[in-house]
């Protein structure tokens, strides 16, 4: 994970990779509570490159003397919950019901918290089996829940579907009838 986020800081590609991680998790917070999604996107960036060389805006170091991983994440953000579309949307009311913040600070915290948790995810996909192999993990899953895979069958349609030349509907569905069938 250390490795992985040291990387984020020298390469201007795992930079962007990472950071549209991080941002994925901020973008749905802020879109929930009905801030400026393109306003903190943009601020973000632009913080990234602040010493002219784009840089991941989350880190990761492994702090020895307490045997913990330790998270930071640094970002910009104007965001409120009073005005605009934070009063005007029903949606966002309840958003910020729901996350229980009192102010500008407390949600920032909580969106920097989401990001930050994006990225350790996406990272730990990176560093153990591979985000590709993560996502078709989830796919395998997502096809055999669609086809009506309940409980424990879920996960046996998904790992049968990794050795399939095909992944799809049918291929699914013939998995989960044969598994019902034994």
């Amino acid at each position: 994970m250390e490795r992985a986020s040291v990387l984020a800081q020298v390469d201007i590609h795992r930079a962007a990779t990472h950071n549209k991680g991080v941002m994925n998790g901020i973008h749905a917070v802020v879109l929930a509570t009905g801030n400026d999604t393109r306003g903190v996107e943009a601020s973000a960036h632009a913080y990234a490159s602040k010493d002219g060389h784009y840089r991941g805006i989350a880190t990761w170091e492994y702090d020895r003397s307490r045997n913990k991983l330790v998270g930071t994440i640094e970002v910009p953000m104007t965001l409120a919950t009073v005005g605009g579309g934070t009063k005007v949307l029903p949606i966002a009311k309840a958003s910020l019901n729901l996350l229980n913040v009192e102010n500008a600070q407390e949600l920032g915290q909580v969106v920097a918290a989401v990001g930050l948790a994006q990225n350790f995810s996406a990272c730990r996909a990176l560093v153990s089996e591979g985000i590709q192999q993560g996502h078709m993990s989830l796919q395998y899953k997502s096809l055999a829940i669609v086809v009506g895979a309940k409980g424990e069958e879920i996960a046996q349609v998904a790992e049968a579907l990794k050795y399939e030349s095909q992944a799809n509907n049918a291929k699914a569905q013939e998995i989960l009838m044969n598994i019902r069938k034994s």
